[in-house]
C-alpha cells in the first residue's frame, strides 16, 4: 500500500490508501467523452498470505516424520535395544501381521463400539445435567455441588465398586468411559451456558422471544462452542478411560491385545496398540473439529498467522 503525494485532482492522486493508476502495459489509456481518465485499482494482499509458500499439510507432518527418522536412527544405532522399544520397520511388520490374521480390526471394532457407547451415554447425562444447572438457579443449587464433588474422584478409583455393581461384563467397562465422558461435557456446556452475554438476553426480550426463543435462539448458539470443545476434551478422557475399563477381565478389544502383549513382554504388540489409540483418538478429534468448523460458521475467529 502507498500513499501518493500528487495534488488534489491529478489522475495519480491516491484515496483511502488505494494505489492508482492511469497507465497499463499499452500505454496511457484514452478518456471518455466526458474526459475523466479510467482508473485502475490493484488489490491489496495480506502480508501473511504473501508469506505462505510451503503447504500447511507439509509443515503438520514434517514434526512426526523427524520423530520418527530419530526413532529409526536410534534403533539402527544400537541406542535402543529391542527389548525396550522396537524398531519403526518392526512395528510395521507386527502391525501387518496382526491386521493379516484378523485379530487387530476385530479389536478395533470391539473398543469403538465401547467408546460410542459410553460417550453416547455421557454425552446425554453431562449435557443434560448443564443444561439443568445452567438454565435454571434451583437446577444449579441441587446439581452443580454434587456433580462438582463425584468431579473430583478418580473415576478409576471407582473400578472395584463397578465390578460389584454391575459385574465383569460390558457394563462396567461402558460405565467408566461413561463417567470420564460427563464431567468435562458438563462443566464446558455449564460454562458456555453461564458465558452468555446479558446483553443479548435482554436483547432478545426487547424482540418479544419468549423464554424458550431465549434458550434457543441466544442461549444454546452462545453455549455452542463450549459444547464443542467439551466434547473433543470428552473423546481424550474416553479413550483414556477405555484403556483402564479394557483391563477388568476383557476377552476382546485393543487393551485385551495390550494385557497379552505385556505377559509375554512384547513391547512391538503394545507400541502398535498405542498407535491404534493415538490413530483412533486424532480420527475423532478431526471429526469433531470438522463438525465445529460447520457448526460455527457464523462465529469469526482467529485462525493464526
Amino acid at each position: 500500500m502507498s500513499i501518493s503525494h500528487a495534488p488534489p485532482g491529478s489522475p495519480e492522486s491516491d484515496i483511502s490508501g488505494i494505489r492508482k493508476t492511469n497507465a497499463g502495459p499499452a500505454g496511457p489509456p484514452a478518456a471518455d467523452t466526458a474526459g475523466h481518465v479510467p482508473v485502475a485499482l490493484e488489490p491489496i494482499v495480506p502480508s501473511s498470505a504473501r508469506r505462505t509458500r510451503v503447504p500447511r499439510w507439509l509443515r503438520r507432518t514434517t514434526g512426526p516424520l523427524l520423530l520418527l527418522a530419530l526413532w529409526q536412527l536410534l534403533s539402527a544405532t544400537g541406542v535402543l535395544t529391542s527389548d525396550v522399544l522396537a524398531s519403526p520397520g518392526r512395528i510395521a511388520r507386527v502391525a501387518g501381521d496382526l491386521v493379516a490374521d484378523g485379530s487387530l480390526p476385530a479389536a478395533m471394532g470391539t473398543s469403538v463400539q465401547r467408546v460410542a457407547a459410553g460417550l453416547l451415554f455421557g454425552a446425554v447425562a453431562g449435557t443434560g445435567l448443564a443444561l439443568l444447572s445452567g438454565l435454571f438457579r434451583i437446577g444449579e443449587d441441587l446439581v452443580d455441588a454434587p456433580v462438582q464433588m463425584l468431579r473430583t474422584v478418580p473415576f478409576v478409583g471407582l473400578i472395584p465398586l463397578f465390578i460389584i455393581w454391575f459385574g465383569i461384563g460390558e457394563a462396567p467397562k461402558v460405565a467408566i468411559i461413561t463417567l470420564g465422558v460427563s464431567f468435562p461435557l458438563y462443566l464446558n456446556v455449564y460454562a458456555g451456558i453461564r458465558g452468555v452475554d446479558s446483553q443479548l438476553i435482554e436483547a432478545g426480550e426487547s424482540l418479544g422471544l419468549s423464554k424458550w426463543g431465549l434458550v434457543r435462539h441466544v442461549v444454546l448458539p452462545g453455549a455452542l462452542p463450549g459444547a464443542m470443545t467439551g466434547l473433543r476434551y470428552s473423546l481424550g478422557i474416553a479413550w483414556l478411560a477405555l484403556v483402564f475399563a479394557e483391563q477388568i477381565n476383557a476377552d476382546a478389544g485393543i487393551g485385551f491385545l495390550m494385557v497379552q502383549a505385556r505377559d509375554f513382554l512384547r513391547t512391538d504388540v503394545i507400541v502398535v496398540c498405542l498407535i491404534v489409540y493415538a490413530f483412533l483418538g486424532l480420527l475423532a478429534d478431526f471429526i469433531v473439529r470438522s463438525f465445529e468448523r460447520v457448526l460455527l460458521q457464523w462465529r469469526p475467529t482467529f485462525t493464526g498467522r
